[in-house]
């Protein structure tokens, strides 16, 4: 597929809107249904669990797809109305733990499945400048939820409702792009060839490195308040990452030009270091926005270098970034939520800090072992 050269086109409009809608989704549910679960009574341990159950779902997606499904457009139609499901399940289940924690299993395998797709579509459309200034819609459409419901947000209902709305948006945005979807879909068979064995140090790296984000993505939120910094706040805070985020898929085209390995290395070094500043300064308003603003490096041009990375590793494109997703965000999210309610307390960040680092080193062998197999 020829790659997009116009930016204002009405696919990377939708594209965008797709972005936008789909990660104002992802910022309600992790923003804030954290501390919604803790006010209805759950238990740190128990909101973990909880956060454990839809990545562990986008864990297990890309071995079915492997064996006995194939990313169709079809398939990717019924994600994204199964996400629209599992968010209205949400509001008649919240109060019983298993019922809810069933709905989130539901939810978190329909958002595994429809991400994937759209990346793809998008790799294969745009080149990597292209890809970032598009893509930082959906860092906008997560910034403006959480500054928002920050300073509107009053009964834990409210925000689920807006869960709601905005899984619809992203239903009618995200079916428009399905009449622009070129890539080759391969049947389920083709799909068995596909090895994690050949670079698993890199996939034991990425999956590292999400483990380290669980006490960031679940309880950065319920951290900071304990510490008494305000709800507003720390929206902002969440907000000033984006915003750095945002400047960095703006501008990080020619960055890409470079090494991906060496950016991915880089990147993870300094994510040890930022888990590190709020393990040291809890409290610090000015240090946390510092830590905030490495976001542009930990999230934003981490996850660029890692998809563009994995899109030119493998022929199985949509596999691969279902593996991406399911290894990094599904088993990574599944097992690091579970951790840091385990481990939730003063030394949370620290622990977060020595795990990114170990990413760092095995990322250093993957490394090595690529120039032997080359």
């Amino acid at each position: 597929m020829t790659k997009n050269t116009s930016m204002i086109s009405p696919f990377t409009l939708l594209l965008g809107a797709y972005y936008f809608f789909y990660f104002a989704l992802v910022g309600i549910y992790i923003i804030f249904m954290p501390k919604v679960l803790l006010e209805l009574g759950y238990s740190p341990f128990d909101v973990g669990i909880i956060y454990a159950a839809a990545p562990f779902m986008r864990f297990l997606l890309p071995f079915i797809f492997r064996h006995w499904i194939a990313l169709t457009p079809g398939v990717y139609m019924i994600s994204l109305i199964l996400t629209v499901l599992g968010s209205i399940l949400f509001l008649g289940t919240i109060s019983q733990f298993w019922l809810y924690l069933l709905a989130n299993l539901l939810f978190g395998a329909a958002m595994g499945i429809s991400l994937p797709y759209v990346e793809t579509i998008a790799l294969s459309a745009l080149s990597g400048s292209q890809y970032g200034k598009v893509r930082l819609w959906g860092s906008l459409g997560f910034m403006g939820i959480a500054l928002w419901l920050g300073k509107v947000l009053t009964l834990p209902q409210e925000a689920l409702y807006y869960l709601c709305g905005t899984a619809v948006l992203t239903l009618v945005f995200g079916a428009s792009l399905v009449k622009h979807d070129n890539v080759p879909h391969a049947i389920a068979d083709d799909d068995i060839t596909f090895s994690l064995q050949k670079y698993w140090a890199f996939w034991i790296s990425i999956f590292l490195m999400q483990v380290g984000f669980g006490g960031f993505y679940n309880f950065f939120t319920i951290y900071e308040t304990s510490h008494g910094i305000s709800l507003e706040m720390i929206s902002w805070m969440w907000s000033f990452g984006v915003i750095c985020e945002i400047i960095m898929l703006y501008f990080q085209g020619p960055l890409l030009q470079r090494n991906l390995l060496n950016i991915l290395q880089f990147a993870t070094l300094v994510t040890a270091v930022r888990w590190l500043l709020l393990y040291l300064y809890p409290d610090s308003v000015v240090i946390t926005f510092t830590s905030q603003s490495l976001h542009a490096i930990s999230f934003a041009l981490y996850h660029t270098a890692a998809i563009t990375y994995v899109f030119s590793l493998y022929t199985q494109k949509k596999l691969a970034q279902q593996f991406f997703l399911g290894i990094a965000f599904g088993l990574g999210g599944s097992v690091g939520a579970v951790l840091a309610g385990q481990i939730y307390g003063e030394f949370l960040f620290l622990g977060e800090s020595i795990i990114t680092f170990m990413a760092f080193m095995v990322l250093l062998i993957h490394q090595k072992r690529k120039k032997e197999i080359l």
